[in-house]
């Protein structure tokens, strides 16, 4: 484990900073992880076991130093879904595929990839899911009783309003006592973990005050057990793969995207740099192996992870410690866990809604009133309203769509002419005019990426605005970065039209566009010779190729060369030299 690059230039002195900060986030991660397996719609102690094993073996197999691995609350509606449509023993085979697919992310080298979900895609859904685990926390913190859970969010709310008239007074007092603790505790100890007091207090306070009056995690799921399951291994067939390998690409996507934009979080706060395709391996190792102890999916946890940090935290060890911590604690006093009111858990997942919500990046992608903030919304719609699947799929579809729409409008194509009047004759296209336009010559200033999504524009924009047949078409391409199959397409309609009765010269292509041109033999068409660097050959090889007896009485004048060419003195190029200043 040393020879972990992780661990490069790790000490003694070092092993009681991690001892620290593995105490504390394993502490804070109790509470956390039995929340988060309720709202999933399984048994507190799944959450538990997924706290133990996963935590310890993505800090052992993971790709940055002080990512804290266990059960999340972003996995909460993805996690209740799956239990409601497919049970308990079927998301532990989800999970185990999720873990597949993820290891696989890793080996092939696809973490770089996660970059490139655009903010608002994940704001969106960040923000809906935190508004999921909040309505669904109104009942528990109510002390509602007959409540049906069911998938859809409009249900569960119809359900609250429904059972509104069996609330439990008491319930509420717990709610608040645990949620004044969770408050007020930073500002007087921050050192001390909100959510553990909280929970603790409030449920003293059930216990020793109005015993039996609320419901508890012991009367609601029985007593927890002081044990790690026996290792099952789960039962697979080539119908639950198939089954289940949708849910299961949701997981590893979700648990991909939060384990590194935790490991990003973590970059910042260090000044580090985390190795995003082994974090994927590690996230791999630990879903695969976690369900076999009937735990359930985990990811890269944000809060805990910059807990971590803020407590000392120097490598993975303090990982590893966070989950023998909760490990002991499961071990001496799990049973004490049954005496947990319900309502003590809801505050702890609203504080974590609340905190995971957003709100302020929310509100700045709402107010520029762009297309992010149309993705923004949509993503954000769908996933409390349908479900985290469509909204990341319609959110992904949308941004790629008008990004492709604001990438092409980046596109312009426009006629132009060396403006005289500047001392290095700059080509413009503002000067060219119906009076001052050269019959023989068209030159096009092509600026933006040439792509499918701008292609058609870029030739329409030529063959429309020529409405005679000009000897030589000039296209200057400095200015195009990028040039994919469709646009090379385009441009070889051009090419084919114009190479009957012209010739087509090019200035100034750039690498990426002029390899295009290769591959295809577009390049071999046009001909190397009508290649240029500058436009100022470009210009004199095509002045070089002008039919000059219609250059006589010419008074468009559109190079500095035309007042002696309309005035039919032949030049001769050979001893003449043409200016490149173009």
């Amino acid at each position: 484990m040393f020879s972990d690059k992780r661990f490069h230039q790790y000490s003694l002195s070092n092993v009681p900073k991690d001892v620290l900060s593995g105490l504390i986030v394993g502490v804070i991660a109790i509470p956390l992880g039995m929340a988060f397996a309720i709202a999933s719609g399984v048994k507190p102690e799944y959450g538990i076991y997924t706290t133990i094993v996963a935590g310890i073996l993505i800090s052992l197999f993971g790709g940055s130093k002080y990512q804290i691995g266990g059960p999340t609350g972003a996995f909460i509606p993805i996690l209740f879904g799956i239990v409601m449509t497919y049970g308990y023993e079927n998301l532990l085979i989800a999970g185990f595929l999720a873990g597949i697919m993820l290891l696989l992310m890793g080996i092939f080298k696809l973490g770089s990839l996660i970059k490139f979900i655009p903010r608002p895609v994940t704001i969106g859904f960040t923000t809906g899911i935190a508004i999921t685990i909040f309505t669904g926390q109104i009942a528990s913190f109510l002390g509602l009783t007959g409540i049906k859970k069911h998938e859809e969010f409009i249900n569960n709310l119809k359900e609250i309003i429904i059972h509104l008239d069996s609330i439990n007074l008491l319930s509420i007092l717990t709610a608040v006592i645990c949620l004044a603790t969770i408050i007020l505790t930073p500002k007087i100890a921050p050192k001390v973990p909100g959510p553990l007091i909280g929970l603790v207090v409030s449920t003293m306070i059930a216990t020793l005050f109005f015993p039996n009056q609320v419901a508890t995690i012991g009367t609601a799921y029985g007593e927890i057990p002081s044990t790690l399951p026996k290792l099952h291994i789960p039962d697979l067939s080539v119908e639950m793969i198939i089954t289940l390998i949708k849910p299961a690409f949701v997981i590893a996507m979700l648990g991909g995207i939060e384990s590194l934009l935790s490991a990003v979080v973590a970059d910042g706060m260090t000044n580090s740099k985390h190795n995003s395709n082994k974090e994927l391996i590690g996230q791999g190792i630990a879903n695969m192996v976690t369900p076999l102890f009937g735990g359930i999916p985990a990811t890269g946890a944000i809060a805990r992870t910059a807990t971590n940090i803020k407590n000392g935290a120097v490598s993975p060890l303090s990982g590893i410690i966070h989950g023998v911590v909760v490990l002991l604690v499961l071990l001496f006093f799990a049973p004490f866990a049954s005496y947990i009111p319900l309502a003590s858990m809801a505050p702890i997942l609203m504080v974590v809604a609340w905190n995971m919500s957003e709100r302020k990046v929310f509100a700045y992608i709402l107010k520029t009133k762009s297309t992010d903030s149309l993705v923004l919304v949509v993503t954000f719609l769908l996933t409390v309203f349908v479900n985290l699947t469509t909204a990341v799929e319609v959110g992904l579809v949308m941004a790629a769509v008008l990004f492709t729409m604001r990438m092409s409008n980046l596109m312009t194509t426009a006629k132009a002419l060396p403006n005289l009047q500047h001392k290095h004759a700059k080509v413009e296209p503002q000067i060219v005019s119906e009076s001052h336009d050269c019959p023989q010559i068209s030159i096009y200033n092509v600026e933006g990426p040439l792509f499918f999504g701008a292609a058609q524009t870029f030739e329409t924009s030529i063959m429309n605005t020529i409405n005679y047949r000009p000897k030589i078409l000039l296209l200057r391409m400095s200015r195009v970065p990028f040039m994919d199959t469709t646009g090379e397409a385009n441009l070889a309609s051009i090419v084919s039209h114009f190479s009957k009765n012209g010739i087509v010269i090019i200035s100034g292509i750039n690498e990426q566009p002029k390899n295009v041109l290769v591959s295809t033999g577009l390049y071999e068409v046009i001909g190397q010779e009508h290649f240029f660097a500058h436009t100022g050959d470009a210009i004199q090889f095509a002045l070089s190729q002008l039919e000059q007896n219609k250059c006589l009485g010419c008074k468009h004048f559109a190079f500095k060369e035309c007042k002696k060419l309309s005035a039919s003195e032949v030049m001769d190029s050979s001893k003449q030299k043409l200016s490149a200043t173009y």
